[in-house]
């Protein structure tokens, strides 16, 4: 299933069990998910709560797909072909050389 695929079939469901839901609200959704993927990272860097390697990869896992989820539901809610933004975006970035240019990455 591609991209475009899978925002349509989370389109539906959205539109199931959150008829309602203001085009703002999956962007906090978001940010939960990336604080807990944050958290997650933090602590390890520190040493503090360690806990099995396993988990943590899964804690990663969950929070990685919980933000595609989220993006789904905000690129929905805003009219936003997330395909289309995946691919818009990667052929900026695919552009960019930091190493041979440092500065700005096209010609700095």
């Amino acid at each position: 299933m591609d991209v475009s695929e899978m925002q349509e079939k989370h389109k539906s469901w959205l539109m199931h069990n959150f008829p309602g839901q203001r085009p703002h609200q999956p962007l906090l959704g978001i940010m939960e998910e990336v604080g807990e993927l944050c958290h997650a990272h933090l602590k390890n860097e520190q040493g503090i709560r360690s806990m099995d390697p396993d988990l943590a990869y899964a804690k990663k896992v969950d929070a990685v797909g919980d933000i595609f989820i989220y993006l789904c539901s905000y690129c929905t809610a805003n009219r936003i072909d997330l395909e289309t933004a995946i691919q818009h975006a990667w052929w900026e970035v695919e552009q960019r050389d930091w190493i041979a240019f440092p500065q700005n990455g096209r010609d700095k």
